[in-house]
């Protein structure tokens, strides 16, 4: 089998940096952990708040820290740092080589989707942010690895798109209808996503908005890891 991360992201309407970041981590035993973080409002102080959640989170994951124990330590040091003031949301997806599952860490208030197929599962459990005190905890899910399975995460700006049009986007719908009639692949899903939240909010998005998206499929080809990355650059 083979694991593909695609990752759709854009800035809110006219403000010149994201407050979402996401990074890519090796763990220390293999296998891959991707974690993606929104700070609060948005702009340079949500970008710097969602880095020092991101940056905390990947360095503890380095040292072999679990993801729901990375996940306290970053939300203690958010706390400290800010006194409660400002948080930020988190999702860690990690894909662990030795027991062949995929671990979704979530303090995200925002749902994640995990797709057999045409069947979809909408994981809504209750979910606090990270800074909000010192005793928040994370939401874990752990699923097998096996073909066909596809993992869908994002940050909050999916769920207010089209809000201020009395017309907010109905996620699950569009997931059904991508893959009813063809496979698409984690980078279609997660430009397609993105794409349907910018066209109900005028193409003028109300928010930053990441799309995380991780599917399993059957191998093909040779055993090179392979990351390409597009990073658009305004001249």
């Amino acid at each position: 089998m083979e694991l593909q991360i695609a990752v759709s992201k854009i800035n809110k309407y006219a403000v010149s940096e994201s407050g979402d970041t996401l990074e890519v981590v090796e763990r220390p035993t293999g296998g891959l952990s991707v974690v993606l973080a929104d700070g609060q409002t948005s702009g340079r102080g949500a970008k710097a708040v969602s880095m020092m959640v991101v940056r905390k989170v990947i360095g503890l994951i380095a040292d072999g820290v679990r993801d729901g124990a990375a996940a306290r330590a970053a939300s203690d040091a958010l706390f400290a740092e800010k006194q409660g003031k400002v948080i930020s949301t988190l999702n860690i997806a990690s894909v662990d080589l030795h027991t062949n599952t995929i671990v979704l860490t979530r303090n995200n208030p925002a749902p994640v989707f995990i797709c057999r197929g045409e069947q979809i599962d909408t994981h809504v459990e209750e979910s606090v942010p990270l800074g909000t005190s010192r005793n928040v905890r994370p939401v874990i899910t752990e699923v097998g690895v096996e073909a066909g399975l596809s993992i869908i995460i994002f940050t909050d700006g999916i769920i207010h798109a089209g809000e201020r049009r009395g017309q907010p986007m109905d996620v699950v719908g569009t997931l059904r209808s991508l893959m009813e009639d063809q496979d698409p692949s984690p980078q279609q899903l997660a430009d397609a996503l993105l794409a349907h939240a910018i066209r109900l909010d005028d193409n003028r998005p109300a928010d930053d908005i990441s799309v995380l998206v991780l599917k399993v499929s059957a191998h093909s080809g040779d055993h090179v890891r392979r990351m390409s990355v597009r990073l658009p650059i305004n001249a």
